[in-house]
């Protein structure tokens, strides 16, 4: 084979009138006369146009060593959308390294192609200057974490892929045990237990680029298989935590973008949710939450005699029409609410509305004035239970004004002081809103041992912290429960006896008794974090081999039986499928 002296994308007219052998896939072809073509060669820098001669056999995505003479191209056939579109490679000699046959779709992306096409051939959509950006983005992304955790003071280790399964959230991967028949290993869901323990082996500051693995049902934002920065921090609180975070993602996105980004705000959940609607807010637009319950405190209208009223204002959007109102309001209906309240603003503050006849004047000039709406404006209102209030106005911000992922520029925020517990399931226990290992907040520890009251339970706040990137959450953390008087207490309230506790975390239980230092950490998804500083809608854009959203893989037909010889050996058997 021809030795290669430069890539096709780094050649300039710095290059001119030098000899060069370049490598790569035949992008396009074009023939001019009967013994000359101008073939673009495409490598992982880029295209560069070769002169050939006698090209009849060079076909689309063949692979060639060409050799020849950089040189100025004529202006008028100059490519400025090319970087080396002033300069070609003249006087050219072929070496066909590798046939090709046609490729199942266009490589230069220049048409839509369905995604389980792409994913099949996934080896043929890598060579797309998307998929390349994407992935070389990302490679920079995790070497620029690695550099902020580094120079940190971190140590980079690696935990078991083979775990006893533990309560993630979420539904284990299990892998059946050869030398153990009927016992399984399961897949992590995160390092959260083995981080932990190195924090009582004294390691003080451990990172790790972790893959994990969740059997849970896949989004724009989810894959079985994903990767996080997972770190764990000794002697520190939630505080300093968010600031070594903080640093990695601002080093990954300056990578990126060339800047670095301000320091990143933080708000209590609280606040997030009665403003944004949400746990995770978009804080890139307005279209903010505003309280009304005051405002019909004494009102006839039974829909709004509800504990919780609030309204989002969209200034100027008074044209909208009635069929897309009814499409709104039935959205805010499968989303929970009874009903959707509109109200257009009018001159001299006159209103529209279908239950304007239904609110006193007082009432009216008290909406207008509370969500400070003028003429063209319309309000959309909810009455309901505070939770349900805010879900679905949340929801119905993002439907109106969410811009596209990354557009309006990139918006990190910190939220903290989450709730220890999210509700109380069927049996009154507890659900927690974050795994079970996190420290309550010092202050409320008093409302665990002497409250057995659900609704004392949700009050509780928890020492957890969530990093949000415009609109997605990117991961979670906490301050973590280092006294196995405190753990047993949590595991208690959520229904976990001392047998099940021993059984599931009895290493972990145990590993208290000899010394656990107070510690804290965090783990933030990479996969998510490329997509939003590329501008990617969806994860698995900047994963090199996705599953599709239906779980499988259509280039290796996984997942797949196995044959009877691997069942008898594991000791298994399949049962015929639940009709």
């Amino acid at each position: 084979m021809t030795k290669r002296t430069d890539y096709c994308g780094r050649l300039s007219s710095d290059d001119i009138g030098r000899t060069v052998t370049v490598c790569g896939w035949v992008s396009k072809r074009r023939e001019h006369g009967e013994f000359l073509a101008f073939v673009d060669l495409r490598d992982r820098t880029g295209i560069v146009q070769c002169v050939v001669d006698h090209a009849h056999d060079i076909r689309s995505e063949y692979v060639l060593a060409v050799t020849g003479t950089v040189r100025e191209r004529p202006p008028e056939t100059a490519n400025n959308d090319l970087p080396t579109g002033s300069i070609e490679i003249g006087e050219a000699t072929v070496e066909i390294l590798s046939h090709a046959e046609p490729p199942p779709f266009q490589i230069s992306g220049r048409v839509d192609v369905d995604e389980t096409i792409r994913i099949r051939h996934r080896y043929l959509d890598l060579r797309t200057s998307r998929m390349q950006r994407n992935l070389r983005s990302r490679a920079a992304i995790n070497a620029a974490i690695r550099r902020s955790m580094d120079d940190q003071e971190f140590v980079e280790l690696e935990t078991p892929m083979l775990i006893a399964s533990t309560p993630e959230g979420a539904r284990d991967f299990v892998v059946p045990s050869r030398l153990s028949p009927g016992n399984f290993y399961a897949l992590p869901q995160s390092p959260q237990l083995f981080k932990q323990l190195c924090m009582v082996g004294g390691m003080d500051r451990y990172y790790q680029i972790a893959r994990c693995m969740r059997d849970e049902d896949l989004r724009a934002d989810r894959q079985f298989e994903f990767t996080q920065l997972d770190m764990e921090m000794s002697f520190v609180d939630g505080r300093e935590v968010r600031a070594v975070i903080s640093e990695a993602v601002s080093e990954a996105a300056e990578v990126i973008t060339g800047e670095r980004p301000d320091s990143i705000p933080e708000i209590p959940w609280s606040e997030a949710m009665n403003r944004y609607g949400s746990d995770k807010p978009d804080i890139r637009f307005g279209l903010e939450l505003v309280d009304l319950t005051s405002v019909f405190s004494d009102t006839d209208f039974n829909a709004f005699k509800a504990p919780t009223i609030k309204g989002i204002k969209v200034e100027a959007g008074g044209d909208i029409g009635r069929n897309q109102l009814d499409q709104l309001t039935d959205k805010a209906k499968s989303w929970g609410a009874k009903g959707l309240v509109w109200v257009k603003v009018g001159s001299s503050g006159e209103v529209t509305s279908p239950v304007a006849k239904f609110m006193s004047e007082a009432e009216i000039s008290g909406l207008l004035s509370t969500m400070e709406a003028t003429e063209g404006d319309i309000c959309y209102l909810v009455a309901d239970e505070w939770r349900k209030v805010v879900h679905v106005l949340g929801l119905l911000r993002l439907e109106l004004a969410r811009p596209p992922v990354n557009e309006g520029g990139l918006c990190f925020l910190w939220v903290v002081d989450f709730p220890l517990f999210e509700d109380v399931d069927d049996d009154g226990n507890p659900l927690p809103a974050h795994h079970p290992f996190t420290m309550p907040h010092a202050d409320d520890l008093e409302l665990l041992s002497k409250s057995s009251v659900a609704s004392d339970l949700l009050e509780v706040r928890s020492q957890a912290y969530d990093l949000v990137l415009n609109g997605w959450e990117l991961g979670s953390g906490s301050v973590r429960i280092h006294r196995r008087d405190i753990q047993q207490q949590i595991f208690h309230l959520l229904g976990i006896g001392e047998e099940e506790s021993q059984q599931k975390f009895g290493f972990l239980m145990d590993a208290f008794r000899y010394g656990a230092p107070p510690h804290a950490g965090f783990a933030f998804g990479i996969d998510r974090l490329v997509a939003l500083l590329v501008g990617e809608e969806n994860i698995r854009e900047v994963i090199a081999f996705p599953k599709t959203q239906s779980g499988t893989d259509p280039l290796t037909n996984a997942p797949t039986s196995i044959d009877q010889t691997q069942l008898d050996e594991l000791g298994l058997r399949v049962l015929p499928p639940a009709t």
